[in-house]
């Protein structure tokens, strides 16, 4: 049984909007709406956990009302690690892997999301995407985490953008933050991801290097950009709502 958590604490303030994040509207519809139809039609689980701020909690479940969902509230904005944090409780032993998406990616698909649920991974698999450059309608991508490689076939970790120094941010394979976790793995692990960054917040994607460590492989399932793309400002929603036009 695969379990999905949806992180959606996010406000909308570079958005510009006194709106949830995940509920500022594209193409006229709140952007969470398309990934949860995608999720519907994976068909995964029938239930999955969103993660919400005690801010945003009663608009999302006002506005999500016909789709069933689970609710927990990340009290404080502590960062992913900690979102997942929230909810583990919700993860018992009849619970085989945890897939993680964030309320702003509306674009994936119902099958891309299959193909990630349908790992059994040791430790994790993870969604990354690979891009020509960072020119245009790519630059969208420019501050996500990179993906770090000891060889082609091997994650050895992922560097955030604040974090990373000038050869890291050439890379041009990165993070759209999409990962399936074996669960027993994800609880043990939880604990050890620690602060002591730029953000002083505890990334999931930390994860990562730690099941590296551990010797166990990280696999990547490859999708296009177009799909991979979130949305954290105006500017990236307008490239959003162009490519959505031209579906």
């Amino acid at each position: 049984m695969t379990r999905i958590i949806i992180l959606a604490a996010g406000r909308g303030t570079r958005m510009n909007s006194e709106l949830p994040k995940a509920l500022v509207p594209l193409h006229g519809r709140p952007m969470i709406k398309y990934l949860m139809d995608s999720i519907a039609t994976a068909g995964i689980d029938s239930h999955p956990v969103m993660v919400v701020s005690p801010d945003n909690a009663d608009q999302l479940k006002k506005e999500l009302k016909d789709y069933a969902l689970e609710y927990v509230v990340q009290e404080q904005a502590l960062g992913t690690g900690h979102a997942v944090s929230s909810a583990q409780h919700l993860l018992d032993d009849t619970v085989d892997n945890v897939l993680v998406l964030y309320g702003d990616h509306p674009f994936l698909t119902s099958a891309s999301l299959q193909k990630c649920a349908a790992a059994t991974p040791a430790s994790l698999v993870m969604l990354t995407t690979q891009l020509d450059n960072f020119d245009d309608w790519r630059h969208n991508f420019y501050h996500w985490g990179r993906i770090v490689r000891n060889s082609p076939g091997d994650i050895a970790r992922i560097v955030e953008f604040k974090d990373a120094n000038e050869e890291e941010r050439l890379i041009t394979e990165v993070n759209p933050a999409v990962m399936c976790f074996n669960r027993a793995w994800l609880k043990n692990n939880l604990s050890r991801l620690d602060n002591n960054n730029s953000q002083g917040e505890y990334y999931l994607t930390d994860l990562v290097k730690i099941a590296f460590n551990e010797g166990h492989p990280v696999h990547a399932v490859a999708v296009a950009p177009q799909e991979a793309m979130g949305i954290n400002s105006l500017a990236e929603l307008k490239i959003a709502e162009e490519l959505l036009a031209k579906k």
